[in-house]
């Protein structure tokens, strides 16, 4: 079983992505975007470890939830641990979002050399991707900080090989 090393565990929100949602930061982030309402999850050492069934067994208490979010820092900066809990996230009857500072094209091609990335990416509903750039903040965007990220449908992307935008 892998481990995660986490920044924090929102168990309601309802600003990353649809419905009322588990929210998973991860620890750790080599982007450090300027204007990052979590630059406390940069550092690759902070943060505690937990294991992805004991995240799961909590958000099975709450009725109310409707997924759970892979966020941060950088979810893909630990791609085997995020890839497992999505796995299992998915196999509870959950849908999969998460965030990247990475593109999709980029994650694609990590994808090819790292099975971890891919295996993470297959199980995703729906990716944000892109980095949070402060001159295009946009409060008015839904479930993105900036109007270059795209909300990205993952399983229709990979099938066709292009990003496709969700509504």
């Amino acid at each position: 079983m892998s481990k995660l090393r986490l920044s924090g565990v929102e168990w309601e929100s309802i600003v990353d992505g649809p419905g009322i949602r588990c929210a998973v930061f991860a620890q750790g982030c080599p982007h450090c975007c300027a204007g990052c309402h979590n630059p406390q999850t940069w550092s690759f050492t902070g943060g505690y470890e937990a294991e992805p069934d004991s995240i799961i067994e909590r958000m099975r208490g709450n009725p109310l939830l409707r997924g759970i979010t892979l966020t941060g820092g950088e979810p893909f900066c630990q791609p085997e641990a995020m890839a497992e809990l999505a796995r299992k996230a998915r196999a509870a009857g959950y849908d999969v979002v998460a965030y990247s500072g990475y593109t999709f094209e980029e994650l694609l091609a990590m994808s090819r050399s790292v099975a971890a990335v891919n295996a993470l990416l297959s199980e995703i509903d729906l990716l944000i991707d892109g980095p949070f750039i402060q001159e295009q903040r946009g409060l008015e965007l839904p479930f993105r900080g900036s109007a270059n990220q795209r909300i990205i449908s993952v399983s229709q992307s990979l099938a066709d090989g292009s990003a496709y935008v969700a509504g």
